[in-house]
């Protein structure tokens, strides 16, 4: 069986519109309408960051040209790294994970069938419209999985007749060194009742630089200056065209090929366990989808999606850092072949003026194959038989939003999911078993959940918007939850429950002139949390059918397995506060504070890794002249919780708090002309030393240089 692999598959459900004090795209705005979320807040200005929307602007402004980078300008998420040897870089939403979280590119969910876990550095952001945040509220429309939230990138689409955004930046490192570079191009057109569009990106670092007061603990592990292995290489290309017939209806077909490849640097100081030198040439996705809305008379709206994806990968294991030859049992040749297929309708009715219904309902097919070839000693290769893993997920939906006075409407909304399993196929001896490996079958188990959740939105005044919600939504176990042995090291468990959370909110804006500020208090209680639990002597057994013969005097010690076991409470606050303070002197701020009790009593000793305690964001664009404009920014975060993991398989886990940094960056762009402007600065000025994970430093000191061009 494969080792996982960081992938991801377009492949599920789509975002339908929220059913909160909507507000609609505004007229000329470049994003994919029917890809969209529909957000509380109205969408804001410039570089200025809201609660739910990050705009193009404001990424290409502070350079964040990879998802995890991007989104932690926003309050309420935080980015992070899972560490390891798989080394992804992780999102969290208000505590919320990656598995809880959904992402989702222009409505269509990103999923990896076998175990969902994505690296959300892979997903480029150059060339993206804008990215959408819900938080603890997902309206059920949207589909089964957020529990924690959701978030949705949305693409771009043209505005003029003819559409030209052409970007690119060159990076140096903490020398000044090349280190990389990004491009991206938008070329479109837009008519009365048709719209075309292709665009490509492309992000290649050659290598980053540690801080220069890194101190090497291994030299064979990491010598410090250049990060061993962090090189990495993502494009994407996507083409679509819509047909818009009259005021409101829109018909679009997208096409979307995008390849990576990345490295995956060591733990700089972890001599217990022997390094892994892994990378992944190869990481391919096609997907091609298509999304409609059509009016049926004057009080009914219909949206569809559909889609097909495909996402194939591999991950290679060798033997030394040369990364040159397989001639070891543990190295290997890993490929995935996933395929997904499926789609959405939803139909908005207007009851009465002061009624809205709403139904949708969503269906996907996932399909996981993998056939890992390991090497021996001298380097000859044996090929598993393909292992295959199907499932299809459904969910039914109902949201009803009831406008009780012109100004205040309540939302209620519930759905009903359900997941088939139709094979889970292995290849090895079954846990427990002697003898030779065999082609087997896990055991199949259906599964279904509920959610359900309520919302109310009152426009106190013309500058004041107020809401609270309460929301109770869940998620179903991946295959490798429920399945995984971990090299023979845990127990399947077939009958594994969805976890559950129930999440609570009020929050609020204000908006006078030039300033504008929100808030959101939330509180959120997570039960039914999976984890892995150790268990009892697993006893040997004489065949891999049944009736299973214990084995006299046989059985295996120090496994663990998958179970609903946690329970515990994420709360917080944040707060958004954005200004002109004077003209030509813009400003903004954020902050989050999340606090993590989440616990089982199989382990005491057990913390929620990978979120500070407090982070925050501020900046001020000054344009002293009306060509110019200078960014200073800076990124601020408290301790959080990592795992030590260069410690003995027998000695108790540890946990300590890491990962604190104030993280200061300039930008300075100049208007050559209307369409083409120039930009120089830096991240990390102070070339702060710091990690988020335990063995894995961040990035020091960054420079680029860039230009743009508009027409």
């Amino acid at each position: 069986m494969r080792i996982a692999f960081t992938a991801l598959l377009l492949a599920g459900s789509a975002f339908a519109g929220q059913a909160q004090a909507q507000v609609q795209p505004e007229e000329g705005s470049d994003s994919f309408s029917l890809g969209q979320i529909i957000v509380t807040a109205p969408r804001t200005q410039g570089i200025e960051i809201d609660t739910n929307t990050l705009s193009s602007n404001a990424i290409y402004t502070f350079g964040r040209t990879a998802l995890d980078d991007a989104i932690n300008l926003m309050p309420g998420v935080s980015a992070g790294n899972s560490g390891g040897t798989r080394n992804e870089r992780l999102v969290f939403v208000r505590g919320f994970d990656r598995f809880q979280v959904p992402l989702s590119i222009d409505g269509i969910r990103v999923y990896l069938p076998a175990d969902n876990r994505l690296d959300y550095g892979r997903f480029l952001t150059t060339d993206i419209a804008e990215v959408q945040v819900a938080k603890g509220y997902a309206s059920v429309l949207d589909g089964p999985g957020a529990m924690g939230g959701a978030i949705n990138l949305v693409t771009a689409k043209p505005t003029k007749a003819l559409d030209i955004d052409l970007r690119g930046t060159v990076n140096f490192d903490n020398d000044t060194d090349y280190a990389g570079y990004n491009v991206s191009a938008k070329v479109g057109t837009r008519h009365d009742r048709w719209y075309a569009q292709a665009s490509y990106a492309r992000s290649f670092t050659d290598h980053w630089d540690l801080p220069n007061d890194f101190t090497p603990r291994n030299v064979a592990l990491e010598d410090g200056g250049a990060r061993d292995f962090s090189r990495t290489r993502d494009w994407r290309v996507n083409a679509k065209v819509g047909f818009t017939p009259n005021a409101t209806d829109e018909y679009a077909l997208s096409y979307t090929y995008q390849e990576g490849a990345k490295g995956a640097p060591l733990h700089i100081s972890d001599t217990v366990t022997t390094p892994r030198f892994w990378d992944w040439p190869e990481w391919n996705i096609t997907s091609i989808y298509f999304l409609s809305t059509t009016a049926l008379g004057d009080r009914a709206t219909l949206k569809t999606r559909a889609y097909y994806n495909q996402f194939d990968s591999i991950l290679r294991s060798f033997t030394d850092r040369t990364m040159t030859t397989q001639t070891r049992p543990y190295t290997f040749d890993s490929p995935y072949e996933d395929r997904a297929w499926g789609g959405s309708a939803q139909l908005d009715f207007d009851a009465s003026e002061a009624d809205t219904l709403r139904l949708a309902f969503h269906y996907r097919h996932d399909k996981h194959v993998e056939f890992q070839t390991s090497f021996s000693t001298a380097g000859i290769g044996t090929t598993e038989p393909r292992q295959t893993q199907t499932e299809e997920t459904f969910s039914a939906a109902l949201e009803n939003e009831l406008r009780l006075t012109p100004d205040l409407r309540f939302t209620l909304g519930g759905s009903f999911d359900w997941r088939s399993l139709i094979k889970a196929q292995e290849y090895g001896a079954p846990l427990g078993t002697s003898g030779a490996s065999v082609l087997y079958n896990y055991p199949r188990r259906d599964a279904d959940t509920w959610n359900v959740q309520g919302r109310f939105d009152w426009q106190a005044s013309e500058a004041v918007n107020l809401h609270a919600s309460l929301s109770s939504r869940a998620r179903f176990p991946t295959i490798f939850e429920r399945f995984s042995q971990r090299f023979n090291t845990a127990i399947p468990n077939p009958d594994l429950k969805a976890e559950r959370a129930t999440n609570a909110e009020i929050g609020g804006s204000w908006a006078a002139g030039k300033l504008r500020v929100e808030g959101a208090l939330f509180y959120s209680w997570v039960r039914n949390a999976i984890f892995s639990v150790p268990t009892p002597a697993y006893p040997c057994t004489a065949s891999t059918t049944p009736p299973a013969v214990p084995v006299a005097g046989c059985a295996l010690t120090n496994l663990s397995q998958s179970r609903n076991v946690g329970k515990g409470e994420y709360y917080g606050v944040e707060l958004s506060v954005s200004a002109t303070i004077l003209p030509g002197l813009d400003a903004g701020f954020n902050y989050t504070g999340t606090k993590r009790n989440l616990d089982y009593a199989a382990n005491p000793l057990f913390h929620p890794t990978g979120v500070p305690t407090h982070k925050g964001f501020a900046y001020l664009d000054w344009a002293p002249i009306e060509k110019l404009h200078i960014v200073p920014s800076v990124d601020l975060a408290s301790n959080r919780w990592t795992l030590f993991t260069a410690l003995p398989a027998s000695a108790p886990q540890r946990y300590y708090r890491t990962g604190a940094y104030v993280n200061a960056g300039l930008r300075v762009d100049y208007a050559i002309t209307d369409g083409i402007e120039i930009g120089v600065g830096g991240r990390n000025l102070f070339d702060d030393y710091y990690t988020l994970t335990d063995g894995f430093p961040e990035t020091g000191r960054t420079l680029f240089a860039s230009i743009r061009a508009r027409y």
